[in-house]
């Protein structure tokens, strides 16, 4: 095991990967920008090196001094934990030639799943099922128009390179295409320095499910079942649960099979996720591979057992992994709801400023991963997540009740957040009966 282990991150993930390390004896460095000087959790770390300015250029998206903090900290390894430069593969081969151990999959194996039209043509020979799409980039909009018109509308054009829901953009007519595809370019190149775009038959009123991956740098490779990732705004997830409402076990074979053949035949090592699109009859295709730990790791953890963390730098310090699938047992229903610095009468704008009142929510079955307290300044120059509030039940309707109840319990005063349209979605019968695609969430907001 690693005697030191640097964190090139913020927030909960960043206290969420110390008290990992912390708990297996390997000693935590973490970096901050001036900006999160006062973060209640640099206490937690062994040590904190500021590594620049508040905005993300200048710190956290800044290899020359996240690799210069690791130097002088001596560490063995560094943690992305999930944004910035977790998907970063240049920042993961910076690693490698510095001889410091990247807590991931290898930079060649990012930079393949990285792209999306790499990644659609590795499953396609892999024999994973595919949304129908393109055979690769579309350079020109009449290329988008030909392509659109074989397929058939509504059409998704997807950002090659991208993630987060950006660089996406869902076209029903030319005259919507042509606009999209521009629009989606200019997304793409702006967010992600590569204006590659794609495109794919879009699936409507779908479900997102994905499976999680864990595997070692020997070979092995395990499923640990799925998630259900319907509920989201702009593409962005906001509630994860598992096991799916609507997964049956011969399901979650199938699909578990097909994202450790995708993995195995990428050479995957370290903890991913293989997302895919479920339509109404249970019928799934291959979307993208995330490369890194997930937002919402810790629903598979209540379920399965397995800290996913620990597992991350077990297999990155060379260990083989300890499971294999024969072992892996699915134990009760968690839910998780990202709890963001919005406003809900505002469009949902980010919410920045200072946290006066905290009281977070407790009792059997509530788990709450937090960096915030009252007094914290929530910042305008990161993303708005200020906590994951996760429960685990022995069954899907105590799991809502228990979520109910503690988003009742939960009061922040100060910054606006999104709790009350989760007690909205909780509190719907449509989400209770596990009626929902990934345009529920839309439909609940444009109610009003």
């Amino acid at each position: 095991m690693f005697s030191r282990v640097l964190i090139a991150n913020r927030g909960e993930i960043a206290l969420r990967v110390i008290r990992a390390c912390r708990e297996l004896g390997v000693q935590s460095v973490v970096v901050y920008s001036e900006v999160d000087r006062n973060a209640a959790y640099l206490r937690c770390a062994d040590e904190a090196i500021c590594i620049g300015a508040g905005p993300a250029a200048d710190s956290y998206l800044n290899i020359p001094r996240i690799i210069s903090a690791a130097e002088i900290a001596n560490v063995d390894a560094i943690h992305p934990g999930y944004g910035f430069l977790a998907e970063n593969p240049h920042f993961a081969e910076v690693c490698e030639s510095c001889k410091i151990k990247f807590i991931g999959p290898s930079s060649k194996v990012m930079a393949k799943m990285g792209n999306k039209i790499e990644a659609r043509n590795m499953a396609k020979a892999s024999k994973v099922p595919l949304v129908p799409g393109s055979p690769g980039a579309v350079e020109t909009e009449n290329d988008a128009l030909k392509v659109s018109h074989e397929l058939g509308f509504p059409v998704m054009i997807k950002a090659a390179g991208g993630g987060g829901g950006r660089g996406m953009r869902v076209a029903h007519n030319d005259i919507s295409l042509v606009k999209a595809f521009f629009a989606a370019r200019s997304e793409a190149e702006a967010a992600f320095k590569d204006p590659t775009l794609y495109i794919e038959k879009y699936v409507e009123r779908p479900r997102h499910v994905e499976i999680q991956v864990l595997g070692d740098e020997y070979g092995n490779i395990i499923h640990l079942g799925e998630r259900d990732c319907s509920l989201q705004r702009r593409h962005q997830k906001l509630v994860e649960e598992s096991p799916s409402p609507v997964m049956t076990s011969s399901l979650r074979e199938s699909m578990g099979k097909c994202a450790v053949r995708l993995a195995h035949a990428a050479g995957y090592f370290n903890a991913g996720t293989v997302e895919f699109l479920l339509d109404k009859d249970n019928n799934f295709y291959f979307i993208e591979v995330n490369a890194r730990i997930q937002v919402e790791h810790p629903v598979t953890e209540m379920v399965t057992g397995v800290d996913l963390v620990k597992e991350q730098l077990r297999i990155a310090s060379g260990e083989k992994l300890r499971l294999k699938q024969r072992h892996v047992t699915f134990n009760g229903w968690a839910i998780e709801c990202r709890i963001n610095a919005e406003d809900p009468s505002n469009g949902y704008a980010p919410s920045p400023g200072r946290i006066d009142t905290f009281i977070p929510p407790g009792g059997n079955g509530v788990r709450l991963d937090t960096h915030v307290y009252a007094g914290y300044e929530v910042p305008g120059a990161y993303d708005s997540l200020i906590g994951k509030l996760i429960v685990h039940k022995p069954t899907r309707r105590e799991a809502i009740a228990c979520m109910r109840r503690a988003l009742d319990e939960f009061v922040i005063h100060g910054v606006k957040t999104t709790i009350p349209l989760f007690i909205e979605v909780f509190g719907d019968s449509r989400y209770i009966r596990g009626d929902v695609d990934t345009g529920f969430v839309e439909e609940l907001v444009s109610r009003g």
